[in-house]
């Protein structure tokens, strides 16, 4: 989009006509005691634009918009809703002002019909007081014809995706007369299908005159739906620019403050000696005869779409699911069906795709979860020994870079990039042969992906066997020896790291060829 002018407070010009702004935050600032979680929170947001607000976690992003949420209120600075100031005293101002905030994770009621969550406290009455079903329904499907959208309103939320789900708090903050929408990370648990189709609801949204502000960590979203950028790190301001004037290494350099030039570090290695084998491996109706090994010093990546089994097929093979057929071997070593304590005993590690449902026990503290692999080298008479715990994780934090205020603070206050620090943590400090790690990087900020993939990098060279699923072309194609590509629960193709590139990952991924090495 030509013709912004993107000094704070100026307006912005689309075509021949001037559009003041529909918010402006003007040097916020938020202390928690002697922590400055916000140092100068400014944007800048016009009817009619998508705004990308950037950053790596920790750069105050979260804490911007709490703010303009009323779940914080700023310690310093101003907060203009089209052109009039606004002081919130809590989210109901807010919503009052116009401005929702759509979270990543929806907070529906499950037990409550579409139509009776978008009108929560506010269901249109009828006869005697009575709620209206009829005409709450008929008001939310004139919401969702402006969204372009079909749900049906009288359908229990229960049950509903993710993407679903967003759309109702998107009609909710429409039923409020919303003009200000804040998504954060929208796009983190959608699929390829439903990404677009968010995308669209953005775009109609847009056309009717809101202003979107787009949280995300994924690069190429912001460049495929968002008009200007704007850029934090540490706490602070750091710019605001129209999209089309950047690139990805503009806001990479800007966001952490110096050049990536190996996000994606690859050390050069030669393969050792087989460390997992799999030979016509089967889960009847989720995938089949799936073949394959990983050696010493590489790093192979599953790749495919979101429902591939590649997540399955890691499952079986650390023994949480138990599959139909086949066999797993570490090693030579023949591993039992259905049994993880066997795959760990034989040097296999597994960090799985939700690290907060399945790789942490959210309200234990840093160390004790560390330590949770490893109970039966820290415990003497059937005791755990917290000195033994805090050693060992103080090690871990130590070789992993990892940020935090005390050991025995709860994994919880971590960023998402630190919380994945502690689940490798936590099974490298079993010194496995074999690591699985499953979406290594989502939902985590640039900086620390670059941590992260040097952290397998250095795996690799040290001998580690590494088994990586990823839905990210780039991470696939600039980390993994070789690509393996899973299209409804089958191989379709074996691509060394020369053979590798889109074109040839997305084509096996959709079953335009079958080119499985011999």
């Amino acid at each position: 989009m030509k013709g912004f002018i993107h000094s704070s407070g100026e307006e912005l010009k689309f075509g021949m006509t001037e559009v003041p702004p529909r918010l402006v935050l003007d040097g916020a600032t938020k202390s928690f005691g002697p922590v400055v979680a916000l140092g100068d929170g400014s944007i800048t947001l016009y009817p009619g634009e998508v705004h990308a607000l950037l950053g790596e976690n920790g750069a105050g992003k979260s804490t911007l918009v709490k703010i303009l949420g009323g779940v914080y209120a700023a310690d310093a600075g101003t907060l203009a809703i089209d052109g009039e100031r606004a002081d919130f005293g809590g989210p109901a101002d807010a919503q009052a002002a116009g401005v929702s905030i759509i979270y990543q994770e929806p907070s529906l009621f499950p037990d409550l019909t579409v139509a009776e969550n978008i009108f929560m406290g506010r269901q249109p009455r009828g006869a005697g007081r009575r709620i209206d079903r009829r005409a709450m329904e008929r008001e939310a499907r004139v919401i969702f014809a402006r969204l372009g959208v079909e749900l049906d309103p009288s359908r229990p939320a229960r049950g509903l995706s993710v993407a679903d789900q967003q759309i109702v708090e998107i009609a909710k903050a429409l039923s409020f007369n919303a003009r200000v929408f804040v998504m954060d990370e929208p796009t983190a648990a959608l699929t390829t299908v439903e990404v677009l189709r968010l995308f669209e609801v953005i775009k109609t949204l847009r056309a009717q005159g809101s202003a979107v502000l787009f949280i995300s960590h994924r690069l190429e979203e912001v460049f495929a739906c968002c008009q200007r950028v704007t850029i934090m790190r540490d706490g602070r301001f750091v710019r605001t620019a129209p999209v089309e004037e950047l690139t990805i290494d503009d806001i990479i350099r800007s966001m952490v403050g110096r050049d990536l030039e190996a996000l994606f570090p690859k050390t050069a290695t030669t393969p050792g000696d087989v460390v997992l084998e799999v030979a016509e491996l089967n889960s009847e109706g989720v995938f089949s005869n799936i073949s394959f090994t990983v050696r010493a010093g590489e790093i192979v990546a599953l790749a495919g779409l979101v429902g591939a089994g590649r997540s399955e097929v890691a499952r079986a093979i650390f023994g949480i699911d138990k599959r139909t057929s086949g066999t797993v071997r570490i090693g030579g070593r023949t591993l039992r069906n259905g049994d993880p304590r066997a795959a760990m005993a034989a040097g296999m590690a597994l960090v799985p795709e939700d690290r907060r449902q399945q790789g942490l026990v959210m309200d234990l503290g840093i160390d004790q979860n560390v330590a949770l692999a490893s109970l039966g080298q820290l415990t003497r008479g059937g005791l755990i020994f917290r000195a033994s715990e805090r050693r060992l994780a103080d090690t871990w934090a130590g070789k992993l870079q990892l940020k935090f205020g005390r050991l025995r603070n709860a994994v919880s206050t971590l960023s998402g990039g630190n919380q994945q620090k502690v689940v490798l943590g936590k099974w490298l400090a079993r010194n496995p042969r074999l690591l699985i790690i499953d979406e290594p990087t989502r939902g985590i900020d640039v900086g620390t992906k670059a941590e992260v993939h040097r952290i397998l990098d250095g795996l690799v060279a040290d001998g580690m066997a590494v088994l990586m699923i990823s839905s990210e072309l780039p991470e696939v194609l600039g980390m993994a020896d070789r690509v393996l590509v899973l299209r409804e629960g089958r191989l379709t193709a074996e691509l060394s790291r020369a053979e590798a590139d889109e074109t040839s990952i997305m084509r096996a991924a959709t079953g335009q060829n079958v080119e499985i090495a011999a």
